[in-house]
């Protein structure tokens, strides 16, 4: 038959490439799902990050809607200079009178905001707490503030009264007219609930609160300065173009302050990172999840081409040109790819309101996800096609370019000299990845590129591994299992690139999961041991991230009577004339000796209300001594002063090197140079610590505040990655399924390749369970190849990852990494219970007969 015989249109061509498809489907199914779950976890990411940050920047540009100018600080110029009483100069009531003058306003707000916290019902605090906000009421000639329309009461007008948003109201279990608790500059308060209100606000987008307080209120508690304000929002009268009223308040403004248009103030928020940093995470993870997926489908095709060799034989005999076989297997690839990226697209919206529920804040509101969002559909087509038609395309080229007399014999292994050249440039490939991983000990920077390199080069070295290490299991399986472990080596390494491709799949996965948790585990370890060196005293109270401790707790704690002692810890700086700086920290001199392990060389703390101590390093590096007097500023008093050295010490390191008397701190108005107290150290009397921690707590009724004993300080320590360690295992966790399809996928198709190999071993006398526990024993063996090759790689990552970080000690998870060996050996088990199943049912003489290998 000629060459034109053969249909070489496209439409035949994917008929052709169905057909092949419906008889092979449970052989591409396994391909078909790798693909799909990378394709959904693109998809799912995008769809996600999309939704969110479309969400997000509707609330920021909403959230005030009658603002035409902003005036705020301008973060890129230099600090406003201080006026002639040395005082520097704010936003305040004399300069929002004369805004409000201009002409063209028709109206002008002052805003001030803050951290504030709210209690809900239950004790504990509510949503999330970065996103947790105090703002002032500001009421129009309506009596309702345009930003936060009122849904159930009125807005609060004096101190003690608050309005909450309504999904903080609803989560907290509150309702108009009860009293609530907050927390503001540490401290727990009680307020009348007098309003509930709606708002287009990012932090509410995001699951944080808004409590609202009377202006005043608002001011004594968040304003840098008494009577300020953190904004002044002006609204353009019709006819104002904002531009004109941005260029005229801004000849009113000293320097350091800016008029922005809302425009101006837009275009910043599209710009502003609006959640690409998680994106680019998740699609990272994505990316080494679709890596994975394309040796499972690559060994699919390669195996498949290699079992219907004969039919590609028959197509070319026939007249077929090469580049019609490789046409029919890439298109075969395309409709898998297809199928895929469709089911993959339908799971990706899955996985985007999983992530929702992971990522975003408990009892947040959830983004309104955009399913059918552009960027995610293109994505999904081309990510889920473009990797299937790639893995197929070498295949696809080892299938075209065979003669059809040599396609009808029975494909072989590749020749030693291929191997021979694969094994040189994974040597070389290898070799090089490591001395980038080495030299990246010195640069973090550099191990992001050595990573990629290591794996590719042990990818492309792992026949050459393979068969090293099925060699070194021959004999111990033999003895453990006889003939039966023999077999097992041997079928494993009778195609040593089938056997890596395998093994790979579960390589890059396990490496990855391994190097994870060496880091963590490392950076646990030090927390550890920084939460044992600084927990000196019996207890400790500590605030939860983003809130502070008030200014009167130690005093308060002082004031019960099983505290023995009790010392604030007050970090500040003190900086010195020649423009050098030192970390200063404030205790109370009179207790903080009996709390930490402090030893006065020389002088005494008892003058330490009246000068500073310094420790025996820095005295000698100053050329400093007992009397010495220090000129310099301390950083929350913001004038200079000159105090003498009235004691050298030595202390941990938390203590140094300088510390001053938690009185001689300068008491400032407003919020801006206020002391930020970091704890409040505790000596509890003998046999008394449970009890007065319990005392202390009941005092304070503070949820933002954490009483700690050493247990608790160091159970804390030890538990604060693990909820990033999880979500790190939630996510490779995906790279690691698709490894073990990859097992289940060369079982299942090895079972269909050795039909007659399996009727030959049972008329030999082998029964069906141990034909079954021939396939288990295989399963394991590449399994423990890709366990070996993930546990080495992975630890040699994650010690390079730790040794460049100074202070971290590396820490080697032992019990994890045998937890993981034991799981993989598992996965080969479970890989091997359907092949083993399919094998087990084949009639022995149907077998014999058959003329499949």
């Amino acid at each position: 038959m000629t060459h034109q015989a053969i249909p070489s249109r496209r439409p035949s061509m994917f008929r052709a490439a169905f057909r092949t498809l419906r008889s092979h489907r449970l052989r591409f199914a396994m391909p078909a799902l790798a693909v799909l779950l990378g394709v959904a976890f693109v998809t799912g990411s995008l769809i996600y990050s999309e939704s969110v940050s479309t969400a997000v920047a509707l609330a920021q540009t909403h959230s005030q809607p009658d603002v035409s100018v902003k005036i705020a600080p301008d973060r890129s110029a230099p600090s406003p200079s201080a006026d002639s009483s040395g005082n520097p100069p704010q936003l305040d009531d004399s300069l929002l009178r004369r805004l409000r003058t201009l002409p063209g306003v028709s109206a002008a707000r002052g805003t001030v905001e803050g951290r504030s916290f709210l209690v809900g019902s239950d004790g504990n605090l509510v949503g999330d707490l970065y996103q947790a906000a105090g703002v002032n009421y500001v009421p129009d000639r309506t009596g309702q503030d345009p930003r936060y329309p009122l849904t159930a009461g009125r807005g609060p007008r004096t101190t003690g009264e608050i309005a909450v948003d309504r999904q903080a109201a609803e989560r907290a279990g509150y309702q108009v007219g009860d009293r609530v608790r907050i927390v503001v500059g540490g401290t727990a308060q009680s307020a009348r609930l007098v309003g509930v209100f709606t708002a287009q606000d990012s932090r509410t987008a995001a699951g944080g609160t808004l409590t609202a307080f009377d202006t005043r209120t608002a001011q004594r508690q968040f304003a840098t300065a008494p009577g300020s304000y953190s904004a002044i929002a002006l609204t353009a009268a019709d006819g104002t173009p904002q531009s004109q009223l941005a260029a005229q308040a801004q000849k009113l403004l000293p320097t350091g302050f800016r008029a922005a248009t809302r425009a101006d103030l837009e275009s910043e928020l599209a710009s502003s990172d609006g959640g690409e940093k998680l994106t680019t995470i998740l699609l990272g993870f994505a990316g080494v999840a679709l890596f994975v997926s394309t040796f499972l489908v690559a060994n699919t095709f390669t195996m498949l081409s290699a079992a219907r060799a004969r039919e590609h034989a028959l197509l070319r005999a026939v007249g077929a040109t090469r580049k019609y076989v490789m046409r029919l297997v890439l298109a075969e690839a395309a409709i898998v790819g297809t199928v895929a990226s469709v089911a993959g697209y339908a799971l990706g919206i899955g996985v985007a309101t999983l992530l929702d529920r992971l990522f975003g804040v408990t009892g947040g509101p959830s983004a309104a996800l955009q399913i059918l969002s552009v960027t995610p559909v293109l994505a999904a087509f081309a990510v889920g096609i473009g990797v299937t038609v790639l893995s197929a395309y070498l295949p696809a080229r080892r299938a075209a370019a065979v003669a059809p007399v040599a396609a009808l014999r029975t494909s072989e292994p590749p020749t030693a000299a291929s191997l021979r050249r694969r094994n040189i440039i994974g040597l070389a490939i290898t070799a090089f990845g490591a001395l980038l991983v080495a030299a990246a000990v010195g640069s973090q920077n550099l191990l992001f590129g050595a990573v990629p390199v290591l794996l590719i080069g042990l990818i492309v070295l792992t026949p050459l591994l393979a068969q090293v290490v099925t060699g070194l299991l021959r004999s111990p399986l033999t003895r453990l299992a006889g003939i039966r472990g023999k077999l097992a080596v041997e079928n494993a390494r009778r195609n040593p690139r089938r056997t890596a491709a395998t093994a790979t799949t579960l390589m890059v996965g396990l490496a990855m999961v391994t190097a994870v948790t060496v880091v963590i585990t490392s950076v646990n370890r030090m927390d550890e041991q920084r939460a044992d060196r600084s927990m000196t005293s019996d207890l400790r109270i500590t605030a939860v991230d983003f809130a502070e401790i008030g200014e009167d707790t130690a005093a308060r704690v002082a004031r019960l009577a099983d505290a023995e002692a009790v010392t604030p810890i007050i970090r500040t700086s003190f900086d010195l004339s020649d423009d050098n700086s030192l970390s200063t920290t404030a205790v109370d001199p009179a207790t903080v000796q009996r709390l930490t392990p402090v030893t006065v060389r020389k002088g005494s703390f008892d003058r330490l209300d009246h000068g500073i101590a310094v420790t025996e390093k820095t005295a000698a590096a100053h050329g400093w001594r007992l009397g010495s007097r220090v000129t310099g500023t301390l950083s929350d008093a913001g004038t200079k002063t000159t105090l003498p050295i009235v004691a050298i010490y030595d202390g941990p390191d938390d203590l140094t090197p300088v510390l001053i008397s938690d009185k001689a701190l300068p008491r400032t108005s407003g919020t801006e140079h206020r002391p930020r107290t970091e704890a409040v150290l505790i000596k509890a009397a003998n046999g008394r610590t449970a009890a007065l921690r319990k005392e202390i707590r009941r005092t304070l009724d503070n949820p933002a505040l954490l009483v700690q004993d050493r247990a608790d300080a160091r159970a804390a320590a030890a538990a604060r990655n693990t909820p990033f360690l999880n979500i790190m295992y939630a996510l490779l966790s995906v790279t690691v399924l698709i490894g073990a399809l990859g097992v289940v996928n060369t079982m299942g198709m090895a079972v269909f390749e050795r039909v007659r190999e399996i009727g030959v071993l049972r008329a030999l006398g082998l029964d069906r369970r141990r034909v079954g526990s021939v396939l288990r024993l295989e399963s394991v063996t590449i399994c423990l190849l890709g366990s070996a090759l993930g546990l080495i790689a992975g630890s040699v990552i994650g010690v390079a990852a730790v040794l460049g970080q100074e202070g971290v000690p590396l820490t080697i998870p032992w019990g994890r990494t045998l937890l993981f060996f034991l799981a993989t050996t598992a996965i080969g088990v479970l890989a091997s219970l359907w092949p083993a199943r399919q094998a087990a049912r084949i009639p022995m003489l149907k077998a014999i007969s058959t003329n499949t290998d």
